[in-house]
C-alpha cells in the first residue's frame, strides 16, 4: 500500500515532540468503568482483561506500551472514543501490569506474542464477536504487528485487522536512540518501575541470581536485558532478543488491513522504525508518518475537545479500511 498522507496539524507548542509526548500523561486524565476478567494461563499464571462494553458485535482489543496498563491515558481515551462509536473494547494488561504482580518470574517483553495469541483464542472461544480489531501502542503496537505477521493467512477470520501507534518496529536501532541524552528523562521514568519490579522478582524467586549492584548502575535497556530479559526468557543475548522480538521482519506477512502511525518527531524512534519499503510493497500494510505527535501523544491544542485526532484516525481506519460500520 502507498504511504498515507497525514492531516495532523497541531498548534505551535504541540509541534515540539517532547511537549506532545509529555502532555497526554500529565494533563489528559481519563477514567473508564472497566469490568475485569482474570484469564488463567497455560503456565499457571494470569492475565487481567479490562472490558468496557456497549453491546456491540465488534470488539477492539487494546495493548498498552512499556510499563503501561489499562489506566494509561492513551488507552482510556481510545476506549472512550470507540465506545462512543458503538464498539466494545478490552485492554490486555500484560503480565505484572494490572496492579498485581504475576505469579511467575517471567513477565512480558516486546515480542511475547504467545500471550496475545492466548488471549485472542480465549476471546474467540468465550465470546461471539463477529469482528475483532487489535490496537497497540508502542511496545503493544510491536506485539500487534508481530502477531498479525506471525499468524499471516492463518489468522482467525473474526480478526479483521489492526492498528499500531508509535512503534519501535526495529528494536536494536530504537534502543540506540533511547540511549541518547535527549531521552534521559524518559529512561529514568521507565527504570524507576522496571528496576523495582526486577528487585521484587529477585526477592520472590531466590533461584534468580540477580546482580543487584549491576541493576542499580544500569542506565540502558541493554543492561536490564543482560540482567533479566535474556536469562529469564532464554535469549542468547540482547542482540538475539532484539532480532527475535522486532515486528519489522513480520510486516510483509500481514494478511489483513493494518495501519502503523509513527510521528517524525518521536524521540524514541530511529529511522529504521519507519518501514516505508514494507508499506510500498504490501497489499495490507499502511504507513502514516505524521510530522508532529511525539510518542503516543498526538495532542493538538490546550483545548481538550481538539485532542481527539489519534482516536478519530483509529476509528476512521476501522470504518474505511477494515470495513466495520459505526456511527
Amino acid at each position: 500500500m502507498p504511504i498515507l498522507p497525514s492531516n495532523f496539524s497541531p498548534t505551535i507548542p504541540f509541534r515540539n515532540g517532547h511537549f506532545n509526548t509529555m502532555y497526554r500523561p500529565l494533563f489528559m486524565k481519563g477514567v473508564v468503568n472497566y469490568k475485569r476478567e482474570r484469564l488463567h494461563t497455560w503456565d499457571n499464571d494470569f492475565l487481567d482483561l479490562d472490558f468496557s462494553k456497549v453491546g456491540s458485535k465488534t470488539l477492539a482489543v487494546l495493548i498498552h506500551g512499556l510499563e503501561g496498563s489499562s489506566s494509561s491515558h492513551y488507552i482510556t481515551a481510545t476506549i472512550k472514543h470507540l465506545n462512543n462509536k458503538n464498539l466494545d473494547a478490552v485492554c490486555i494488561n500484560l503480565r505484572g501490569c494490572s496492579g498485581e504482580d504475576n505469579n511467575l518470574l517471567a513477565t512480558y517483553h516486546s515480542g511475547k506474542t504467545e500471550d496475545v495469541s492466548f488471549v485472542m483464542n480465549h476471546l474467540l472461544d468465550k465470546y461471539s464477536y463477529e469482528n475483532i480489531v487489535i490496537i497497540g501502542f508502542s511496545l503493544g503496537g510491536n506485539l500487534t504487528l508481530k502477531y498479525l505477521g506471525e499468524q499471516g493467512k492463518e489468522l482467525p477470520s473474526e480478526i479483521k485487522g489492526g492498528i499500531a501507534c508509535s512503534v519501535p518496529v526495529d528494536i536494536a536501532s530504537a534502543e540506540k536512540e533511547m540511549d541518547k541524552l535527549k531521552n534521559k528523562l524518559y529512561m529514568e521514568v521507565f527504570f524507576k518501575t522496571m528496576k523495582n519490579k526486577i528487585l521484587e522478582k529477585a526477592h520472590k524467586f531466590p533461584e534468580y541470581k540477580l546482580d543487584k549492584d549491576k541493576l542499580f548502575k544500569a542506565t540502558k535497556f541493554k543492561h536490564l536485558e543482560h540482567l533479566y530479559t535474556v536469562p529469564v526468557f532464554g535469549f542468547e543475548s540482547p542482540e538475539d532478543y532484539w532480532q527475535k522480538a522486532s515486528s519489522k521482519p513480520y510486516i510483509p506477512s500481514i494478511n489483513r488491513p493494518a495501519l502503523l502511525i509513527n510521528a517524525k518527531d518521536d524521540t524514541f524512534l530511529s529511522k529504521e522504525c519507519y518501514p516505508k519499503e514494507e508499506a510500498k510493497t504490501s497489499d495490507n500494510f499502511f504507513l502514516e508518518i505524521t510530522k508532529y505527535g511525539g510518542h503516543c501523544g498526538f495532542m493538538s491544542s490546550f483545548k481538550p475537545s481538539d485532542n481527539t485526532w489519534l482516536e478519530e484516525r483509529i476509528a476512521k481506519f476501522i470504518q474505511r479500511n477494515i470495513n466495520i460500520d459505526m456511527p
